[in-house]
């Protein structure tokens, strides 16, 4: 079964989130995006590949059966540097850039069974995916100046002690002893066999969660493995269009109106303020490039930047995007930030003063 943990989407932060990257790379459209802000599934057409899990950039999406934060210690462990759709993961395409470039670096190589792909029913949106996922790796290594190697080959796996699984084989065991066991089986069972949209709301623990600022564990893999490796003799510059996974930000001063949406609404505190709110600062290290920051800026005042550091990886550093005026509201005596010198009023007590002027048509 595919899981949503609605704590962790990011449409769960703010209604104006475009994110739909599951969507998109949902091979039978199991995943729909509408009007309600979380993702609806059709257990029925989801064909459990993992490829929403393997682009969803907080780890809001899951497999029961599969994990890649698992599949990652597992593989690491494992001789073999093959990973196949036959052998060890359900597609390919379940495994973020920051895990393959994880296990790359401390595999030295790895080999992608590609032998499948032109004949799956899934390669429409897979195929392309694990694709891209490979070029991003590749591009990324040879800019920290690794030689790990990553290679697509049409090797075709087999395994003859495997026995394709059957949905129904757990039906055969059941019995009054197995009762409690596969009652959850037989539920999974019955939401796959309804062909319809089922929606997603938040319950209490996910309004919980949403207070909390989380690190998805595949950046902390990342980062893990990253440390093993030896300083690049140059800080290499990408293009950040080629980059998925993190980014650098620029904030437009002018712009820019303190209204703390981009913190206050990002899921790792990437972006982050002072007790005072008197300034942003950003960290590479933390973002996940899920652009909910940017949905919700009004002005536009915050836009990625064009190119990205790789020296972020080895030696992250936390940037100041912009600093405030912390002032006193001359109306109300609250205190407010301000990027504007001129600015006596609290934003709540000028935009009554600008309806009460409006109403009494003074200039």
């Amino acid at each position: 079964m595919l899981k949503l943990n609605a704590g962790l989407c990011v449409r769960s932060l703010s209604v104006e989130s475009k994110c739909n990257k599951c969507e998109l790379v949902c091979p039978t459209e199991a995943i729909v995006v509408g009007e309600n802000p979380l993702p609806a599934i059709n257990f029925a057409a989801c064909v459990h590949c993992g490829a929403c899990a393997g682009v969803c950039p907080s780890e809001a999406l899951e497999l029961e059966e599969f994990s890649a934060t698992n599949f990652f210690f597992d593989f690491i462990e494992d001789e073999d540097n093959l990973i196949s759709c036959r052998k060890n993961v359900p597609c390919i395409a379940a495994l973020s850039v920051e895990h393959i470039i994880s296990m790359a670096v401390l595999k030295k190589e790895l080999i992608f069974d590609m032998g499948y792909c032109d004949g799956c029913e899934i390669a429409s949106t897979c195929k392309p995916q694990i694709e891209a996922n490979y070029e991003e790796s590749t591009y990324l290594l040879e800019a920290m100046e690794n030689d790990a190697l990553i290679k697509l080959e049409n090797i075709r796996y087999e395994n003859d002690s495997d026995k394709p699984s059957d949905r129904r084989d757990f039906l055969n065991a059941f019995n009054l002893k197995t009762v409690a066991k596969v009652k959850k089986s037989f539920e999974d069972e019955v939401q796959k066999a309804s062909d319809e949209l089922v929606e997603h709301t938040l319950q209490k623990t996910d309004i919980a969660l949403l207070k909390k600022k989380t690190i998805p564990n595949r950046r902390k893999i990342f980062f893990t493995a990253i440390k093993r490796l030896e300083i690049p003799s140059v800080f290499h510059t990408v293009d950040a269009k080629e980059v998925s996974f993190t980014s650098q930000k620029i904030m437009d001063e002018e712009a820019c109106n303190a209204c703390q949406m981009c913190y206050r609404v990002c899921p790792t505190g990437a972006l982050t303020s002072d007790i005072k709110n008197s300034k942003i600062d950003f960290d590479p290290f933390l973002c996940i490039k899920c652009n909910i920051c940017h949905d919700v800026c009004e002005p536009d005042a915050i836009t990625l930047a064009n190119a990205y550091n790789v020296k972020e990886f080895f030696e992250p550093e936390v940037v100041n995007l912009i600093e405030f005026s912390v002032k006193r509201c001359d109306e109300c005596n609250m205190i407010f930030s301000s990027n504007n010198a001129a600015d006596t009023l609290c934003k709540r007590c000028q935009i009554e003063e600008d309806e009460a002027r409006a109403l009494w048509g003074i200039e």
